[in-house]
């Protein structure tokens, strides 16, 4: 059996952005074989997801958007109250209400929106990410998605 090192574990890590314990049970139950422990970890990432689907998400949030004589109404479900209590979770609620009322009912127009948000929030929250590392990181980082054909995808920096 292959001994499992710390840098193995950071480097599989870094390549997929599972948690450490996840990333040493990989390397473990793959017997330090790189690509099949990224392998393992999505196959227990779907085994999770599936698990995940069949919860209730009974909670959440009714969003309503109202101009002179038109309204959307919208409902949001999370899976516990203490979510829909949660400011950013009603803040997101009031964006997709105001997004479905400028979509004017066509659903796809809406999803296609609401997907550019996250995205355009995922990169806000990776540049504070980029704001507090070393210069030469963040350089790096800089590289990658000048580099990266797809603009609004950055992959991680080690």
């Amino acid at each position: 059996m292959t001994a499992i090192t710390a840098t193995m574990v950071k480097d599989l890590r870094d390549k997929t952005g599972a948690g450490m314990m996840d990333c040493k049970a990989a390397l473990n139950e793959t017997a330090g074989d790189m690509e099949a422990a990224v392998d393992w970890l999505r196959a227990k990432g779907l085994a999770k997801a599936a698990k995940k689907a069949g919860r209730v998400a009974a909670e959440g949030l009714i969003g309503l958007a109202a101009e002179a004589k038109e309204a959307a109404l919208v409902e949001v479900n999370s899976e516990t109250d203490f979510v829909a209590r949660n400011d950013q979770f009603q803040d997101m609620v009031k964006t997709i209400a105001a997004d479905a009322l400028k979509a004017k009912g066509d659903v796809e127009a809406l999803a296609v929106e609401i997907a550019r948000k996250i995205e355009q929030k995922r990169l806000e929250q990776r540049s504070i990410e980029l704001i507090h590392r070393p210069p030469a990181e963040v350089c790096d980082a800089v590289v990658a998605l000048v580099a990266n054909s797809d603009p609004y995808r950055i992959d991680p920096v080690s």
